[in-house]
């Protein structure tokens, strides 16, 4: 009957802590993020569920020099280099995790010897009764020791470095994307400032032209020292623009090469930004589908799940440890019957139930900030999640509004050179004044500068549009 009863006992303790273990145990549930249907709302973008972020950056980029500049980078880029072994120390310790459930084994071989004082309890015991001045010990064991996971905390330990694991692979295609992007607006950066480089010479060598003939004019009497200086000085003012462009140009040539994990130096390129395609039909895809395929939105969920599985590991850390502790081998107390079995061997098995008591406190506030921390990580992925559904409107609007510029500054373009073939004309023919000449050629550098500037921009859109929506890691 007590058989029974205790029977009875086990099972109702057994009952209890499977109950508590499965309050412990909540496994992460993915929040609900309410997003509309498109990024735009002037754009249809839900033709394509995944849209250009399904797009490996080789073929959306397709660009000779520039597929091999972000080849190189991925390749000796030190930040993702870095990021890289993150995720190798990430994965040791999701390795090492996944263990954790087994029992720790451990072996011992111990020799010793003992000399006690003839004068001590321990000497003259020895000498009367065995007849030795001194003892020996000798021993091989294999210990065992077992936590038995009845609250699931050592799943949780595990699924935490698994998540923690995946939150490094996740952060490192961050890096990757934003890495990718980076050397393609160098790229473009380079290819804008050799356009307006280009331009500027062209105007210089034009306003040299320019300055021979107001010295011709002065000297035939037909306009004064002061159309000279006028003159001169736009020259000049383009020298001093051409000096700039260069001093930009090796700036980010440093940089880009610092990019690519190289010392600071020339960048060789042959590439036109007249050359480069921005298309029309950029999809961005479906919001839902996109952005919970891009790497910071799924890092930070990474980061969120873990975080939930460290609140069931401090809760779990409240309740009894239950430890099995097993050892055995073989003990003698002479060299000679060390070996021999079975009179030498031994064996233990111990089993208990560890509660925690004066460092409860510490236990509660460990839960306490580990709750707090899981509602930070959330907070941190709605977000994240915010910021990219800003990113891809702000790329799309930029889009939108430079395509509108784009036609507008090449409508100028063609108007100021126009411009400035009416005005050397006129002025050829007396018919117009030196200031004339002066402000179409001003106009038409301008808008020439700004022509290659907002082609700069469209291209610089079309990267953070990739971007944003997850592109370049593929």
């Amino acid at each position: 009957m007590k058989s029974y009863n205790s029977i009875n006992v086990l099972l109702s303790l057994l009952l209890l802590m499977v109950a508590v273990s499965c309050r412990t145990a909540k496994d992460y549930q993915k929040l609900p993020v309410a997003l509309p249907n498109s990024f735009s709302d002037t754009t249809n973008n839900t033709d394509v569920d995944s849209g250009i972020s399904g797009i490996s950056w080789k073929a959306f980029y397709n660009n000779e020099e520039l597929v091999q500049l972000i080849d190189t980078a991925l390749a000796l880029n030190y930040d993702l280099n870095v990021a890289y072994r993150r995720v190798e120390e990430a994965e040791a310790y999701a390795k090492q995790a996944r263990l954790n459930w087994l029992p720790s084994i451990n072996a011992n071989v111990s020799a010793s010897t003992l000399n006690p004082s003839e004068n001590s309890l321990t000497g003259l015991s020895l000498k009367n009764f065995l007849g030795r001045e001194h003892i020996e010990d000798y021993n091989a064991s294999v210990g065992l020791s077992w936590e038995v996971d009845i609250w699931g905390k050592i799943r949780k330990q595990k699924k935490a470095a698994l998540a923690n694991y995946l939150y490094t692979k996740e952060a490192s295609r961050a890096i990757q994307t934003r890495l990718v992007s980076e050397v393609a607006r160098s790229f473009y950066r380079l290819l804008m400032l050799d356009e307006q480089l280009k331009v500027s010479i062209a105007n210089k060598q034009l306003s040299d032209t320019l300055v021979q003939m107001m010295q011709l004019q002065k000297q035939a009497g037909l306009i004064t020292e002061l159309g000279v200086q006028q003159t001169t000085f736009q020259n000049q003012t383009f020298a001093l623009l051409i000096s700039e462009l260069k001093q930009k140009i090796s700036v980010e040539e440093n940089y880009q090469a610092i990019l690519l994990g190289k010392l600071p130096g020339a960048i060789t390129r042959s590439a036109k930004l007249i050359d480069q395609v921005v298309s029309d039909t950029l999809s961005a895809g479906v919001p839902v589908k996109v952005l919970s395929n891009r790497p910071e939105v799924k890092a930070s969920e990474q980061n969120l799940e873990a975080a939930n599985f460290r609140v069931g590991m401090a809760r779990a850390n409240l309740y009894p440890s239950l430890l099995i502790n097993a050892s055995g081998g073989l003990n003698a107390f002479e060299a000679s019957k060390w070996l021999v079995a079975p009179a030498s061997l031994f064996g233990t098995v111990a089993g208990g139930l560890t509660q925690p008591i004066f460092q409860r406190r510490l236990l509660k506030t460990n839960l306490e900030v580990a709750i707090i921390r899981r509602k930070e990580a959330e907070l941190q992925f709605r977000q994240t999640v915010v910021q990219a559904f800003g990113e891809v409107r702000n790329a799309l609007v930029s889009l939108d509004r430079l395509n509108e510029r784009e036609q507008i500054v090449r409508a100028q373009v063609d108007l100021q050179l126009n411009a400035v073939q009416n005005a050397k004309y006129l002025f050829a023919g007396g018919l117009a004044n030196y200031l004339e000449v002066i402000t179409a050629q001003s106009n038409l550098i301008q808008t020439e500068l700004t022509s290659a500037d907002i082609k700069y921009q469209q291209l610089i859109a079309k990267v953070e549009l990739y971007r944003a929506l997850g592109g370049g890691w593929k």
